[in-house]
This record gives structure tokens, C-alpha cells and sequence, in this order.
């Protein structure tokens, strides 16, 4: 396979998010699902509806989210929707919660390591084409969250998110989803993202924005601050690629809080998420690192 292009700016601004997505060369056709983390009431990390507002209004995307599968403000639809209002998500965009009613649609996975279906609300179907627009941190989990888990337990609503996290257990207790096989885990996140990206196949690009570098997630109500200091923007039509291409601008950044961030990847094997999404086929691990900044 040969490398994926992925681009990168240092510039972390509104006009540069479009300005990479323009360096992609794609035009998502249709209607255009923007996955983004609307963040968890408290939580002071993730990325504001402002910074991404031209991006979003430039594909002419609606913001989509899921119902979350732990206790918090995103776990039913109504108090998500009150969330998203609080947040400013619906001040500016459309908004759809995808699992808000009626039955999930099931996304078959023949070839899965481990699960061999994801379960995703069944309003994806109202869409063509889907920008991943992930912000970049880590996770006290997946060990990092990007592209594949936005693709994953992003996409799968709440009763998907928490078969996941159970490896697949059909009847697994919410306790269970804190104490299942971490690789397993890790598998079934890249299982559930091969599904999401063979519902949309080409129509698909990605966005990584590495700012508030917290090792904490977007889903954390009390989330450490950042630990690192902001690196840049990233864009490619490959969610592994992109994925290691973030994850090498830590390993080889100059910031001394590097450090607590590696530690949290490592300790929950989290580059393992990558490695068995290539294993899949859904992206290639080889990349060419295009930085726009250098004329």
C-alpha cells in the first residue's frame, strides 16, 4: 500500500481548519454529517462550536452525536439536546442526535477481530457523506482519542458504545464495559470503525486538531488540564494514517509534558487501536507528512 498523504499546519485557527480540509482535494457529496465530541457538561477541554464553525458551514454539514452509555448529561436524548443548547452547538448548526429514537441500525462486520457487528442510530441513514472532525487528547480508556475513535464508539450509539466496550458481550452489565480484555477493547473500537467507514466508503475525510492536550477525554466532567503545549492541525482521508501521524508529533514533540501523555497511551496499550485497524485494511500506517505551512 502506498503512504497516505496527511496534512498538517501549526496554525491552530478558524480559517486553517478549511484551509487544510481544501488541501484534501474532496468534495463530500450529499448530505454531510459532521461527528464531532459536543463535550461533557464540565468539561473544559474540548473544541468550542465557534473554531469550528466556518468548517462545518463551508461542507454544509449537520453536527451529529450519539447518546453516551455511561451516567453523565449525554446519556438520554433529552438532556443531550438540553446539553447541546448549553454548549452553543445548536446556536449555530443543525443538530442531530443519531440514536434519539427508534430501533439502531446494525452495521455487519464479517471480517471483525472481535465484534462482528455495530450498532449505530439509525438517523445515519439520512446522510451520504461524513467529515470526522476529531479533537485530539487522551483518553482514560483508548489511552488517545482521534479519527478511529470517533469512527467507533463515536458513531455506535449508546447500546453499541457499550457492546464495544464489551467486547461484544450481548448482555454486558455497565460494570462490565470498565473491566473487558483491554485489547479486545482496543480491536472492537477498530471493528466497529471498519464498519463506519464501509457504510460510507469514499465519501469520508478526517480532521485532527491537536490543541488542549489534556491526557483526559472530551467525555470527562472533571478532566485534567492540558499537559502539552498545542501542536497543530491535521487533515487526511485516512483515519490510520492520521491517527499516526499524531501520535509520532507527540513521541517526537520537544515538550517536556510529553511525557505524562506518552505514559497514558502506553499504559492502555492505545496504539494498538491503530495497529489492528490496519490489520483490517482500513488505512495504512505509512504516511507522507505534508505541512502547508512551508511554502
Amino acid at each position: 500500500m502506498e503512504k497516505a498523504k496527511v496534512y498538517f499546519t501549526k496554525n491552530i485557527t478558524k480559517d486553517s481548519v478549511v484551509e487544510i480540509y481544501k488541501k484534501l482535494g474532496v468534495k463530500l457529496p450529499g448530505k454531510v454529517a459532521v461527528k464531532l465530541h459536543s463535550g461533557e457538561d464540565g468539561n473544559q477541554n474540548y473544541v468550542k462550536p465557534e473554531f469550528v464553525k466556518d468548517i462545518i458551514e463551508y461542507v454544509n454539514g449537520t453536527v451529529v452525536e450519539c447518546n453516551t452509555a455511561y451516567e453523565g448529561a449525554r446519556n438520554t436524548t433529552k438532556k443531550h439536546q438540553e446539553l447541546m443548547e448549553k454548549h452553543g452547538w445548536t446556536k449555530y448548526f443543525d443538530v442531530d442526535i443519531l440514536d434519539s429514537e427508534g430501533e439502531d441500525k446494525v452495521l455487519d462486520i464479517p471480517n471483525g477481530k472481535i465484534i462482528k457487528k455495530n450498532y449505530v442510530g439509525k438517523n445515519i441513514d439520512n446522510y451520504d457523506s461524513m467529515l470526522v472532525l476529531s479533537h485530539f487528547k487522551g483518553h482514560p480508556m483508548g489511552g488517545y482519542g482521534g479519527a478511529l475513535k470517533q469512527l467507533s464508539i463515536g458513531v455506535a450509539s449508546s447500546k453499541g458504545k457499550r457492546y464495544i466496550h464489551c467486547a461484544g458481550a450481548e448482555n454486558g452489565s455497565y460494570e462490565d464495559m470498565f473491566h473487558t480484555d483491554q485489547d479486545k477493547f482496543l480491536e472492537s473500537m477498530a471493528d466497529a470503525a471498519k464498519s463506519v467507514v464501509n457504510l460510507f466508503k469514499d465519501n469520508i475525510a478526517y480532521i485532527n486538531i491537536m490543541c488542549n492536550l489534556s491526557v483526559d477525554c472530551d467525555c470527562c466532567n472533571v478532566a485534567e488540564d492540558p499537559c502539552m503545549k498545542d501542536i497543530g492541525i491535521l487533515a487526511s482521508t485516512d483515519p490510520v494514517a492520521i491517527d499516526q501521524a499524531c501520535i509520532d508529533l507527540i513521541y517526537n514533540s520537544n515538550n517536556k509534558g510529553k511525557d505524562h501523555f506518552i505514559e497514558r497511551v502506553e499504559s492502555r496499550n492505545g496504539i494498538h487501536t491503530i495497529e489492528a485497524a490496519e490489520e483490517l485494511g482500513i488505512g495504512t500506517r505509512e504516511y507522507e507528512l505534508i505541512n502547508i505551512d512551508e511554502k
